[in-house]
């Protein structure tokens, strides 16, 4: 994964706060690794972010807040289902930085048990002083959120408003540090990745690599997605214009080539966060041989897809390849009974 000598990943001009304790570690999972067969498995440990429970939405709000920040505003607002991972990072990033917190969270998952209405990360969503606005499935939270935005203007109130799942060019950033995080870390080891692998939700983790990457200079087409939010063909669509506002701000001669987007929809199951035996299965299997928790909305199927792929054999032995832990560890006490 050496990168070209003229990197264009400078990403200093813009606002950014601080909310990781530095790069992530990549970790090799001997006792997977020998179990599947010799693949070798990695992990791009994202999770051990230790603000707000952790995870990967913590690298699209430094940009994020930062953005926030710099245009003097008081108040955070965004959306999401009612377990969003996402939410719970804005809740905790507003309080450490002082913003006030409001969620308009949807019913969208089709769960009903207390546990998912009332445990994981709607718990946390409430510990961290955030107000949340509970909204049927059928609600438009954009438009619920905007016009809640501009009732708060009207107050006095300086009110930034943040898309799902941070996804957002200015929250794709975050990932586009990353991928030079990975670069860094894989030059450093000296171990090459064949494949990178990791869930598809509202595609901004997947697009900030592919731009990162991009201003790198590196294959994009070792990013193996799988699709968790949507159908494979929409997530390509919506990825490929996320990767395209990012590279364009970083750098304006930047284009991600949409063939070598990669997004598999075999994962995606009856729908978003419902759950799958596939997944139960990886998250289970990852718990056992290795001691790590993956979420069983994103991670759980994305890792689920990575497993289908060696034994199937489209990942092969002495092969490299890296999995990116998303964090979103709440999610789990929400699914409880499924497990």
């Amino acid at each position: 994964m050496s990168t070209q000598s003229a990197s264009r990943l400078d990403l200093s001009k813009f606002p950014r706060s601080v909310l990781l304790e530095g790069p992530t570690p990549i970790q090799h999972l001997a006792r997977l690794s020998a179990h599947l067969g010799g693949v070798n498995i990695y992990v791009k440990r994202d999770d051990l972010t230790g603000l707000g429970g952790g995870g990967n939405k913590l690298r699209k709000l430094e940009f994020l807040i930062g953005e926030a920040l710099a245009k003097g505003a008081d108040t955070i607002l965004t959306v999401g289902a009612r377990q969003s991972n996402h939410a719970r990072l804005t809740a905790a990033s507003a309080a450490r930085v002082g913003l006030q917190c409001e969620l308009a969270l949807t019913r969208a998952v089709p769960r009903f048990d207390n546990d998912y209405l009332e445990n994981g990360n709607i718990l946390l969503d409430d510990l961290f002083g955030a107000r949340v606005h509970d909204l049927p499935a059928a609600a438009n939270s954009a438009e619920f959120i905007e016009a809640r935005a501009n009732e708060l203007r009207a107050q006095g109130r300086n009110v930034y408003v943040t898309l799902l799942g941070g996804s957002s060019p200015t929250g794709c950033l975050g990932y586009a540090a990353c991928a030079g995080e990975i670069a860094a870390q894989s030059n450093a080891s000296a171990v090459s990745f064949d494949h990178i692998v990791l869930p598809n939700g509202s595609g901004g983790t997947h697009a900030g690599l592919l731009a990162g990457f991009v201003a790198l200079g590196l294959d994009q087409s070792i990013l193996d997605t799988f699709a968790v939010y949507g159908n494979a063909a929409q997530a390509h669509a919506g990825t490929l214009e996320k990767a395209n506002q990012a590279a364009r701000l970083i750098d304006a001669s930047l284009q991600v080539n949409g063939e070598s987007i990669r997004i598999d929809g075999t994962q995606f199951g009856p729908g978003y966060g419902i759950p799958t035996d596939a997944m139960r299965a990886a998250v289970r299997l990852l718990a056992s041989k290795e001691g790590l928790l993956i979420d069983p909305v994103y991670g759980g199927k994305a890792f689920a897809g990575l497993i289908e792929r060696v034994t199937s054999g489209q990942y092969r032995p002495g092969q490299n390849i890296l999995f990116l832990m998303t964090g979103g560890i709440p999610g789990l006490f929400a699914y409880r009974s499924e497990f």
